[in-house]
């Protein structure tokens, strides 16, 4: 019996020991991180006071795991405790943990009780990754700003070439027809020299007038096409101090870009006449933790557009005063001046909030597509042509509204339509936009 007993232990050893393999195996594995995920949850929880390679509110945390082992002699055990409940870990007295919090000025950390352990090996693994190497371009920056200029010398070209042609042409034809008439024997006839071409031409009425029309016809087209141009400034793009690209900033994620709604940044043009020039405490609000792009963007602005990004944004950080070494601002303020690019006359009212607020126009429709803008240019005219073509296309949402109730009702049957435009509610009246 007892051998029997012996023998049945015997065959279930290898079993319990590949039990206890898997065990130890699931365990190790479950405190192993994921840095793709560490990434999401420390843009999520972390990156507003700490940056991977440089101090802000808080340290850097670049290899944070492997420089307090090595320096301090703390494991992963102490980092759990301090990112789970930093005061009450100084509250116990421990000495490192009250030496990192005098070290910055005492500034308390967010307690993350809700991160698991898993949760935390991932953002340490994703803090041990090695930073990314950013490749300088090679040779002179190339920006492509000659793609109208070369389509414009390719087509004087062309015509260069084509009245030549025609010139060929046109001398060949007459030397095959002098030749024709001398094989014929048909003789040119002489040229009357008694009196001068314009003295003909002046004794001709008919020519006259015609060409007297001709003429002003002519002026008068110049003169209007010049005079319809004076205060338009369609396609303006002047070159501002500090390069912002809208591209980037607004731009869809799938394009690079960041999604940023345009009344973020020009919160006033809800609320307001003006859409208003962002204050650059709302630039301050990324740019804070945000002091260089990654290195696809870098390479992207210095060959396309021939612009660093990374200068850019010193110099937002010189204008507003803000020293990166000690994260804090040094009152020594620099004005920027901007370069205004959308400019009615005075005589001409426009109200940005009664067009976002209460129309519900979408800023792309007057501002074109701002989201592909590296630099903004003024996208439509903005002439007292375009503004009444929109308000007759443009139709009123009277909907759910009771102070249009009893007046779409009257101006209803007044045009027989269903829907009113903005120019039948009395939009192309003088007064609404002169007075």
């Amino acid at each position: 019996m007892i051998q029997v007993i012996y023998r049945q232990l015997a065959s279930k050893i290898p079993y319990l020991g590949l039990v206890i393999l898997l065990t130890f195996t699931t365990s190790l594995n479950a405190q192993e991180g994921d840095p793709a995920k560490g990434k999401t949850l420390f843009n999520t929880n972390c990156a507003s006071c700490h940056n991977l390679d440089r101090d802000m509110t808080g340290p850097k945390l670049r290899y944070v795991e492997s420089r307090l082992e090595e320096e301090q002699g703390l494991d992963r055990e102490w980092l759990t405790k301090w990112i789970r409940n930093s005061a009450g870990l100084i509250k116990s007295g421990d000495a490192y943990a009250n030496q990192v919090f005098n070290e910055w000025n005492q500034t308390p950390m967010t307690a993350f009780a809700a991160l698991e352990d898993q949760d935390i090996a991932d953002i340490l693994a994703w803090t041990a990754t090695d930073p990314p190497v950013i490749e300088e371009p090679t040779g002179p920056t190339v920006v492509n700003t000659e793609n109208n200029g070369i389509s414009n010398k390719l087509i004087l070209g062309a015509l260069a070439v084509l009245f030549a042609l025609l010139a060929m042409a046109l001398v060949l034809v007459r030397r095959t027809l002098n030749r024709f008439a001398e094989e014929k024997g048909i003789e040119a006839a002489s040229k009357d020299k008694s009196i001068s071409i314009w003295k003909a031409f002046v004794q001709n009425q008919f020519l006259v007038l015609v060409t007297a029309i001709f003429f002003l016809l002519a002026s008068a087209y110049f003169v209007y096409g010049y005079l319809s141009q004076i205060g338009t400034d369609q396609g303006y793009e002047p070159v501002q101090p500090i390069h912002y690209s809208h591209r980037i900033h607004a731009g869809a994620a799938e394009d690079g870009g960041n999604g940023i709604d345009c009344k973020y940044c020009h919160s006033s043009a809800r609320v307001s006449k003006h859409s208003g020039i962002p204050s650059l405490n709302i630039c301050m609000n990324c740019h804070k933790t945000i002091y260089q792009v990654s290195p696809e963007t870098q390479k992207q602005g210095l060959e396309e557009f021939g612009k660093d990004y990374n200068a850019e944004i010193q110099k937002l950080y010189k204008a507003v005063g803000w020293d990166e070494a000690t994260q804090s601002y040094t009152g020594e303020t620099e004005p920027v001046r901007w370069v205004r690019i959308h400019n009615l006359p005075d005589f001409a009212y426009f109200n940005h909030s009664q067009h976002v607020e209460v129309a519900g126009v979408q800023c792309q429709t007057c501002h074109g597509p701002v989201e592909t803008m590296e630099v903004m240019y003024q996208h439509a005219p903005l002439t007292m042509g375009w503004c009444i073509n929109c308000h007759r296309e443009t139709e009123v949402n009277v909907k759910d509204n009771a102070y249009y109730t009893k007046i779409h009702e009257q101006l209803s049957k007044k045009y027989g339509v269903d829907k009113l435009t903005a120019a039948q509610m009395g939009g192309l009246e003088c007064g609404k936009c002169h007075y």
